[in-house]
């Protein structure tokens, strides 16, 4: 949820403040850009250096900079428009009291009353200031104002007492951001089933049969339906790639059969499933215990057998789910596809033409064609995989919110 997410950090002067390093590190780590806003007072728990340097960025104090006898101005207004979100942490009784009233007295008060983005705020006070009654009016205050309250912990504080105040763990506070920002997501509260690479069928310890599947395709689009908010099972036959989320539950898998098993395990639970697989339609019937050796002159005969049709056992298995396949063809594209589309009994399918320039296997890009149940159809251009996958699910979900 926070990949690519421009975050803007004030952090106040509180003991919790020492915390903001770990936090910062997780928000980078998480793949936020991040920007940190501290009061004056924040400096004398935690160095603007330190946040400076895991935040990649300058850390600001004041309204004015001073540097080799030059004057600039950190303009609070920018920091407030760049910002997708901002989280004053820890945020302290008189930081709250003064975002309750409009006080503006430093440039992080300035920056917050700024902002157009959504603030969430992480108080950190002790034990009887949490339960004094001008924090309640505070924090109620803020609420209505539609910011964003990450609840104080239990703990022992720093008064030595122990109770509710103390400033909500990092990790704890990434977590509540992340489930927050998947809320109205389209996708959110929903699990979807996503095949995605080649298979493997062996044909002796060292050999097998396969195909020049990269998974790049599904894994762009299991990629994208953790943005939008869904818990995403991403079953991978052989592939060098790796996910980037922990919204992404990846399972790999080797040969058609593992597949097979795999997708019937979770598929009764998920509400959407997209079958990107090249998974191999025949494999050897007999699989050599030891390396085939050549010989000389002799030609090798190799039998095959059919492998288990997944997409088809998963249309016949459908209750509710919404199934989606792919079809890669080389010739009669549009009546190759129909066929599948009916014969497999899906809801829609991505066709993907070799004739195509930029399209299959081994490329960045794709070209495709979404076709529904109902035969209708939409073409586009030539995009990259992962401009496709957000392609593919717009048209989803265009038609599961139907």
């Amino acid at each position: 949820m926070l990949s690519g997410k421009k975050i803007l950090l004030g952090v106040t002067g509180g003991i919790a403040a020492y915390k903001t390093s770990f936090l910062t590190r997780l928000l980078v780590k998480a793949g936020a850009e991040v920007k940190v806003v501290m009061t004056p007072s924040a400096s004398s728990f935690v160095t603007p250096l330190t946040l400076a340097t895991l935040s990649k960025n300058p850390v600001q104090l004041d309204f004015i900079n001073e540097e080799d006898g030059a004057l600039s101005w950190n303009n609070h207004v920018d920091l407030g428009l760049w910002a997708d979100l901002m989280l004053i942490a820890p945020a302290t009784a008189n930081t709250l009291s003064k975002m309750a009233s409009g006080r503006c007295d430093n440039l992080l008060m300035a920056t917050y009353l700024s902002a157009k983005c959504p603030v969430y705020f992480a108080p950190a006070m002790d034990l009887d200031m949490y339960k004094h009654p001008s924090t309640k009016q505070s924090l109620d205050t803020l609420i209505a104002f539609g910011n964003i309250l990450i609840p104080a912990e239990e703990g022992e504080l720093a008064s030595g007492l122990s109770g509710q105040g103390r400033m909500a763990e990092p990790e704890n506070i990434v977590a509540f951001i992340n489930a927050h920002l998947k809320q109205g997501l389209p996708l959110h509260g929903k699990k979807v089933l996503i095949t995605a690479g080649p298979t493997h069928e062996a044909l002796d310890p060292v050999r097998f049969i396969g195909n020049k599947s990269t998974g790049t395709m599904g894994f762009r689009l299991a990629e994208q339906a953790a943005h939008l908010g869904a818990d995403v099972i991403l079953i991978a036959g052989p592939t060098t790639l790796q996910t980037t989320t922990s919204h992404i539950q990846l399972i790999r898998v080797t040969s058609a059969e593992e597949m097979y098993n795999a997708v019937h395990l979770y598929f009764q639970d998920v509400a959407v499933v997209i079958s990107a697989a090249a998974v191999a339609d025949y494999r050897p019937k007999t699989i050599a215990v030891q390396k085939i050796k050549k010989k000389d002159g002799e030609p090798m005969v190799l039998e095959l057998e059919r492998t288990k049709d997944i997409l088809k056992s998963l249309g016949e298995a459908k209750k509710n789910q919404f199934l989606v396949g792919f079809a890669l063809e080389t010739q009669d594209e549009m009546m190759n596809a129909k066929g599948k589309l009916e014969r497999k009994n899906l809801d829609a399918i991505v066709l993907n033409s070799l004739n195509d320039a930029g399209a299959g296997f081994g490329t960045n890009t794709n070209k495709i064609t979404f076709l529904d149940k109902n035969l209708k159809v939409k073409t586009f251009d030539v995009k990259t995989k992962a401009q496709v996958a957000i392609d593919i699910w717009e048209e989803i979900i265009q038609r599961i919110h139907a």
